[in-house]
């Protein structure tokens, strides 16, 4: 398998856990872990296979630090990699717009050439609705620690399994 580049927000801890549970389903795969808030455009452009995490704030907006880098990775070519969106969000508190930040961010990467994968299913989710959702389904995994928290790392282990069949 091809070098993994895994970019989130590493100023929001529940970001922060989950991409290091992610890191460590992969196992022995070789995957290298980059604050988004520093990343540049050619690290980016540096990886194949690319895993981002992005919690959802407020009313469906992307944090801080996405937004920010937003307008550069709209500037990128990233046509032949393939990058896989993990987000977090309260499907309780914020029903009608639970994980938008994945959807944002699933089209802004679309955008440039990139291929989504790792789409996962709604079913054991309630929400109104969500701007991840594509075909019925999630553009990558959705995870609610503040409602759902048990079923964290079975859904995590999961889609890493998946991610290892559709990187190759």
């Amino acid at each position: 398998m091809k070098k993994i580049g895994l970019f989130y927000g590493t100023s929001t801890t529940k970001t922060a856990a989950i991409a290091k549970k992610i890191k460590e389903a992969f196992g022995s795969v070789k995957i290298d872990v980059i604050a988004v808030e520093d990343a540049s455009e050619k690290e980016f452009e540096d990886y194949d296979n690319i895993i981002v995490g992005v919690s959802t704030w407020f009313d469906g907006e992307l944090p801080s630090y996405w937004d920010e880098v937003k307008p550069e990775l709209e500037s990128l070519n990233m046509k032949g990699k393939k990058v896989a969106i993990f987000g977090l969000g309260d499907q309780v508190k914020y029903p009608e717009n639970f994980i938008d930040g994945v959807g944002i961010l699933a089209g802004t990467f679309e955008s440039v050439g990139a291929k989504v994968v790792g789409f996962t299913s709604v079913e054991g989710y309630k929400f109104e609705n969500s701007h991840a959702l594509r075909d019925g389904k999630f553009v990558g995994l959705a995870i609610d620690k503040e409602n759902q928290s048990k079923l964290t790392d079975e859904r995590i282990k999961n889609w890493v399994e998946q991610l290892k069949k559709e990187f190759d």
